[in-house]
């Protein structure tokens, strides 16, 4: 089996959990984590998460930011003066953040979600570099009513995650889902 069929099928079985209601936030965040090369993989099998989700009796929403900065940026004026001196764009990048962090929470608020959906956030890889995934999902758990599943391309270990394994990690009480060991 590869690691993808592993990786669905291990967050199928979780699906089979029942969801606590007293849980914080942060606990309903779920981390499907692979290994950043599978990441093409993984994204040509995301509508099987869909079809395991709604088999399941959840609802499914999927957000994807991957070209969230590109879009942000195609709105900013002096975008041409950023890419020649990108330095300059590091006070603007708490902008883009503030923008993610919105689009997140406005799918988490959307009038048919509720404690029964999965918002499904795939491209947080595109975060890399420009802000911290940890604060953008920080900053959005207060707002989940039923889980947060984040495709997350890095490792686990323990509670520290890492993103593409590349920044020291952070511990977060997200669930994991892994492709090599269950619940």
């Amino acid at each position: 089996m590869s690691e993808v069929q592993a990786l669905l099928k291990e967050y199928e079985n979780f699906l089979q959990v029942p969801w606590p209601d007293f849980l914080s936030g942060q606990e309903k965040v779920w981390f499907i984590v692979y290994d950043p090369s599978q990441e093409r993989r993984i994204r040509l099998r995301i509508p099987e998460f869909q079809v395991v989700t709604t088999k399941a009796g959840y609802k499914w929403k999927l957000l994807d930011i991957t070209d969230s900065f590109a879009e942000w940026m195609a709105q900013i004026d002096y975008r041409n003066a950023y890419f020649e001196n990108p330095t300059d764009m590091d006070p603007m990048l708490q902008e883009y953040t503030e923008q993610v962090i919105d689009k997140v929470i406005s799918l988490l608020n959307a009038p048919d979600v509720d404690q029964n959906t999965v918002i499904a956030v795939s491209g947080i890889a595109s975060l890399f570099g420009l802000t911290h995934a940890s604060f953008v999902i920080d900053q959005v758990t207060a707002y989940i009513k039923g889980r947060l599943a984040v495709f997350f391309p890095g490792s686990y270990d323990g509670s520290m995650y890492r993103l593409l394994d590349a920044r020291d990690g952070w511990n977060y009480l997200a669930i994991p889902i892994t492709a090599d060991k269950g619940i």
